[in-house]
């Protein structure tokens, strides 16, 4: 280990030492980033600029879609004015992050509070009071200017938008049920057209919750595992393959914190003190939790001697009116998740379910903006005085759902979050190639293609987390993996386990090849025959796509196999989030079903790239605590400029022979091999799920169109109208499924199915410290 770690010091000294000047040394960024007024004309009603792309044209041509005007008095509550930093302050503030990542640079770690973020990069005061004084003339009210200077909270009705923004705020109403959003692009003053982007909160498309339905367990000792109780099968009884553990009466595996912690390389830094002691995780929710619950799963697992603290709070803007309501739904699997798994990974951290409700007290929408109460909760969280060091956010829908003013919003959100120092993680997506699925089928209803990533995590300020299984049930080799006698609360994981993708559609090629199938192609076909209803397709597995808004950011191009695209790719990396055929689970403790001595009652179990995400942020609990120990800044703010500057030294850059430790680090080694490796690198399976199109309803309701996906089965359903199945491709209009036009396939390196897959704690530790040039170890 200690020579593996020398090893490693030096590459990547010499990476640094090899870089180009503009990316090491690099110039100092003017602390004010000085400029004049960009609105120095006066704001006039009569002469207007329209804001591209601010309106979800898909809704109107949507099948069978109806709408009619929102009523004029209909409040719309909380919505943000999203202003935009003048190009040369946009390129001040990416060149300063830059900067603040690179050990080399004198203004490495420097990170700024929200006031500094709003002097150097938002828009100007005299600007502001511009703007603010348009809209008040409009008669909306100014609830709040954040101190970021990049977004100003104001409330109206739907008639004072439609007049204000020469829109027209209507309901939609299709199949998919019933949506509020304006008709067409927004137009403003063209004396503000310089400094504002556009509304956030048009639309309630909002982000979901990346989570599995949870199942509902009780563990059987004569059985060695947990008896599913009351969930339903997941694919049809005529199906003579294992896909099926969800049904009643099946026994499923549920790991616990042990577990994760000796997969994932934790154990032997939790020895030496390292628990993300001292160290703030939010996960940002739009719903609570009872507060009984983690205790109860802190209890159950024996975490309370490493000192964690639970809080839940209603983050505040930073002035003015609240925008933060509390949440009908109080106990919310979501929520429990993801407070719960970031404390099995960093048990002596202090966890802060930051959550905002969508709707105030009165049910009312407390805000219409696309994010809901999970931004609110975001946005106030990095506004704050007092700031978590580390945000997880387990909610996603796809780009394609995004109007521009709330991409823009987001993106924004997340750079000042990476300047303050805030590590944010965000899950990638639990339905495959596209975001927007989570729970249902890939399909073209609204006119979106198959590959749709999720715009809450492809800012390129954010870590963005997919999901991974465990293959040792589907290789036949669990007995080299998991103790005979499981020990359901210290964990019966013996070692790192070989992962694979997450995917639990016939798309999976690893379970294919383990049932003696040629391909998944031939796998899916099989499912056909077994089940002509074709109830068993799906789509869910862990997300990762390219980005169709943002680009590429530098560091993501310096590893083996990067996408040779444009565009920012996810995930960044991965961690277990389910499992084929629903045999592996986490478990949960619930106010419903809570943890028992012995587990003698029922529990929840869970999973999804929801779980992914906090327990990648508890990974980064442990590292800043580490680093903190060695008298650094323990903020590190974006994790991922670091974690692919370590991966290439492991896995190569993007030109050149790869090194021997891209091999040594394959996760099909298991326990031998990559002991010493600070990645895990998945390289067989894919993501790509099934997808369907349709044809049109007996009724006469219109059927739609699904591109990206290759056909190989036809049904129909039993409302008499006919389907086609298929799976995901990178081909628009695909004729053949193969490894060459899949939509994705794990492969060494980089890849979009996993990234550059899941870590060793332990080691990922002693890399970054050589990474920050931490000084060593008190004697």
């Amino acid at each position: 280990m200690k020579q593996s770690y020398f090893i490693l010091t030096a590459s990547i000294a010499a990476a640094l030492a090899g870089a180009p000047a503009a990316l090491l040394a690099q110039p100092v960024a003017s602390s004010g980033t000085a400029e004049a007024p960009r609105v120095t004309q006066a704001v006039s009603n009569s002469s207007l600029f329209t804001i591209p792309k601010t309106h979800l044209g898909f809704l109107g041509t949507a099948k069978g879609s109806t709408n009619a005007p929102l009523a004029g008095t209909f409040a719309m509550n909380h919505m943000q004015l999203v202003l935009k930093p003048s190009v040369e302050r946009q390129a001040a503030m990416e060149q300063l992050i830059a900067n603040q990542h690179n050990p080399k640079s004198p203004q490495f770690q420097k990170w700024l509070t929200p006031e500094q973020f709003g002097e150097q990069f938002g828009v100007l005061d005299s600007d502001i009071a511009a703007v603010t004084s348009w809209l008040t003339a409009q008669g909306f009210t100014v609830n709040n200017v954040y101190p970021n200077k990049t977004q100003i909270d104001f409330s109206g009705t739907a008639a004072q938008v439609s007049q204000a923004f020469h829109t027209q705020e209507n309901l939609f109403t299709n199949k998919q049920g019933t949506h509020l959003s304006n008709t067409s692009d927004i137009s403003i003053p063209a004396a503000l057209k310089s400094v504002v982007a556009g509304v956030m909160g048009l639309n309630d498309f909002r982000a979901s919750a990346l989570l599995k339905e949870t199942k509902i367990a009780q563990w059987d000792a004569s059985k060695k595992g947990f008896v599913a109780k009351d969930a339903a099968p997941t694919t049809s009884k005529k199906i003579g393959l294992a896909v099926n553990y969800g049904a009643p009466g099946t026994i499923m595996r549920g790991l616990a914190p042990n577990d994760m912690a000796t997969m994932y390389g934790i154990k032997t830094i939790r020895a030496n003190g390292v628990t993300g002691k001292g160290i703030t995780i939010a996960v940002v929710e739009d719903n609570d939790m009872v507060a009984s619950d983690w205790t109860n799963f802190v209890s159950t697992f024996n975490l309370g001697q490493y000192g964690g603290t639970f809080s839940e709070v209603r983050p505040a803007p930073p002035s003015g009116a609240t925008n933060c309501y509390a949440p009908f739904q109080h106990d919310n699997g979501e929520t429990i998740l993801d407070a719960e798994w970031a404390t099995a990974i960093a048990p002596g951290a202090n966890i802060e379910v930051a959550s905002c409700g969508d709707y105030d007290p009165d049910f009312n929408p407390a805000t219409s903006n696309s994010f809901g109460g999970v931004f609110i909760a975001s946005t106030n969280v990095i506004n704050a005085a007092t700031r978590p060091d580390v945000i997880s956010a387990s909610y996603g829908y796809g780009e394609f759902h995004t109007d521009s003013a709330s991409k823009t919003a987001i993106d924004l959100m997340w750079a000042q979050a990476d300047a303050e120092g805030i590590s944010v993680f965000v899950a990638a997506g639990d339905s495959g190639t596209s975001a927007d699925f989570n729970g249902n089928i890939i399909n073209g209803y609204y006119g979106n293609t198959t590959i749709d990533a999720n715009a809450l995590a492809t800012s390129p300020h954010v870590t963005s987390v997919g999901g991974t299984d465990l293959a040792d049930i589907l290789d036949g080799t669990t007995s080299q993996y998991f103790a005979a006698a499981p020990s359901v609360v210290g964990g019966s994981a013996l070692s790192y386990v070989p992962e694979i993708p997450w995917n639990q559609s016939c798309g999976n090629g690893v379970a294919a090849t383990s049932w003696g199938f040629s391909s998944a192609l031939a796998l899916c076909q099989e499912f056909v025959v077994k089940d002509p209803t074709l109830y068993s397709i799906s789509s869910e597995a862990g997300g990762g796509g390219p980005s169709t808004v943002d680009a590429k950011p530098t560091w993501q191009r310096q590893v083996f196999n990067a996408a040779k695209d444009t565009s920012r790719d996810i995930p960044d990396v991965a961690m277990f989030a389910g499992s084929f055929g629903q045999y592996t689970w986490v478990i949960t403790c619930t106010n419903f079903d809570p943890c028992a001595p012995g587990f003698t009652g029922q529990v929840a179990l869970s999973a999804g790239t929801s779980l992914a995400s906090p327990m990648f942020a508890g990974i980064q609990a442990l590292m800043d605590q580490g680093l903190a120990a060695r008298g650094l800044p323990a903020d590190q703010g974006n994790a991922a400029p670091t974690l692919y500057a370590l991966a290439a030294q492991e896995y190569g850059g993007p030109t050149g022979p790869a090194p021997a430790s891209l091999a040594a680090c394959n996760a099909n080694n298991g326990i031998n091999g990559t002991s010493s490796c600070v990645f895990h690198n998945i390289t067989r399976g894919s993501n790509s799920t099934n997808c369907r199109q349709q044809g049109a309803y007996p009724e006469g309701f219109g059927g739609y169109v699904t591109p990206n996906c290759y056909f190989y089965a036809s049904g129909e359903s039993q409302y008499g109208f006919e389907f086609q199945v298929g799976l995901t491709t990178t081909d628009a209009a695909p004729t053949s499924y193969g490894v060459s036009n899949k939509a994705f396939g794990a492969q060494p390196g980089w890849s979009f199915t996993s990234g550059l897959g899941s870590v060793n704690a332990t080691n990922l530790l002693m890399a970054w410290r050589a990474f920050v040039n931490a000084p060593p170890a008190a004697p």
